[in-house]
């Protein structure tokens, strides 16, 4: 998608739309009353998410024109003009027309918004259509967004421009088939971000073996494809050897459950069971590719989790990197073990600040916040808040939930220091303590995105249907906002 900037006097191309942002109350009054009569009778106000699709007035150069609403004027933001931009290229994108053209009354950095929601908007997963009818196509291919100050609007979308950039990457990752994205085939692809300024560093079994990573690589011993661990660095900060902000990403790259198999229905959507790691590896991205002022580091635990006669069994006991053994009761509950070694190794060799893990981990936080809301479980109250804080400002909600120490006991093990499940009741919580077991007085928090990481259908305009980049957004406003300088 080519994005432009233009002043309100440019003159519109041919195949172009008009898109005009209209405010709640205002929509009779639009372009100076212009639209007056096809507004009588109808039930367009202007509310936020409305759209209209009009023919263009005697005069105008568009082909056609769209009002869409933002809601009230004094509520518009910067969310507000990314979606309504990234409403009106929805609304637009088979229409056969070229060019959207996006006017609304707003500053630069609502322009820049703006650019940003057709960016989004504008993402599609491709690769492996090899028919498909031309009306069903998008027809845009470039997108002018009005303001008076084009320099301006220059400036504040560079920023995101990358981090539009960085999201398409993670969708990228969630949306390849698993035959084509397998764990070598994911650190191939992350050593690529070595072109941006990142380090980045792959561990092989052998490798983690000597280090101990039993829980880790117990997950992957059914399958035929070798379990890496990948390591991405990025030193922003002004001192190199300040302490690094670190991630940890979980990414099995499909997850059959193993001997604890799972249902055939839907069992295709396990390709989707590394979102974690795929958020980590955007973040990482927008922070080298916009040369963040700070020192990360991105941690991703690559494996398959496969029913092979050398898979991994309920009523195994591995022993973790940290030295605590684990009984398997579950094979399914496999995204934990990974974390286990992948939170140790990080903690012992990098000493963060703070980790942040991010894991599609269970069923059970679907259950508890549905589909457009994350699980936030942290041991560090500042920490949590500026997640939180964060996940506001970009419309990525998280909702905290409790760690009650008495539910500890659940994940305890008769045989073992612990088992990787507490069973049905708390599902959610008693996993994010079994993580907790392997944070070693470090501030953490953990992500439970199971229900984020892919939508269908999708009801927000900046995503279309299918895998949402949920994270790369909330942890870069993050970083940026809390631990950058």
């Amino acid at each position: 998608m080519d994005i432009q900037f233009v002043t309100p006097d440019a003159a519109l191309g041919e195949k172009s739309a008009l898109a005009i942002v209209v405010f709640e109350g205002e929509a009779a009054t639009a372009q100076g009353g212009a639209f007056a009569a096809a507004l009588v009778g109808g039930r367009f106000t202007g509310a936020k998410g409305q759209t209209l699709d009009l023919i263009a007035p005697a005069g105008s150069a568009a082909a056609r024109v769209l009002l869409v609403g933002a809601g009230k004027a004094d509520g518009f933001d910067g969310l507000g003009a990314e979606n309504a931009a990234a409403s009106a290229y929805g609304t637009l994108k088979t229409s056969g027309l070229t060019t959207l053209r996006v006017q609304l009354a707003g500053d630069a950095a609502q322009a820049a918004k703006a650019a940003f929601g057709v960016r989004l908007a504008a993402y599609r997963f491709d690769q492996y259509r090899t028919k498909e009818a031309a009306e069903k196509k998008p027809s845009l291919t470039r997108a002018e967004i009005v303001t008076t100050d084009v320099d301006g609007a220059i400036q504040a979308f560079a920023d995101l421009a990358a981090l539009a950039d960085a999201i398409a990457f993670a969708r990228d990752l969630v949306s390849e088939p698993p035959n084509v994205l397998y764990p070598a085939e994911f650190a191939k692809r992350v050593k690529q971000l070595e072109e941006l300024g990142l380090e980045v560093e792959i561990l092989g079994e052998a490798e983690m073996a000597k280090l101990g990573m039993g829980s880790l690589l117990g997950v992957g011993q059914g399958s035929v494809r070798e379990s890496q661990l990948a390591i991405l660095k990025w030193n922003g900060a002004a001192d190199k050897n300040a302490q690094p902000v670190a991630f940890i990403g979980k990414r099995v790259c499909f997850d059959t459950g193993g001997i604890s198999i799972k249902p055939a229905d839907n069992m295709e959507h396990m390709k989707t069971d590394m979102g974690g790691a795929a958020a980590v590896s955007g973040l990482m991205h927008v922070l080298a590719a916009r040369k963040a002022k700070v020192n990360a580091v991105g941690i991703l635990g690559l494996v398959e989790n496969m029913p092979d006669g050398n898979a991994q069994r309920p009523g195994d006991v591995v022993t973790s990197m940290s030295g605590q053994t684990i009984e398997i009761i579950n094979t399914d509950a496999e995204g934990r073990l990974v974390l286990a070694d992948a939170v140790w190794y990080c903690q012992q060799r990098f000493k963060p600040k703070f980790m942040v893990d991010l894991a599609t981990l269970t069923g059970a936080i679907i259950i508890a916040l549905g589909d457009d809301v994350g699980g936030l479980f942290s041991n560090n109250d500042e920490l949590a808040a500026n997640l939180m804080a964060a996940s506001e400002g970009e419309a990525e909600p998280l909702w905290r939930m409790p760690l009650p120490a008495h539910y500890d006991k659940n994940i305890d093990s008769v045989i073992a220091d612990m088992k990787n499940t507490g069973g049905r009741a708390g599902g959610s919580i008693t996993a994010a303590m079994f993580i907790q077991r392997f944070v070693n007085g470090v501030p953490w928090a953990h992500l439970d995105i199971a229900g984020t990481a892919w939508k269908k259908p999708s009801t927000i305009p900046t995503i279309p249907d299918g895998a949402t980049g949920f994270g790369v957004r909330l942890l870069n406003r993050m970083v940026a906002d809390k631990y950058e300088g």
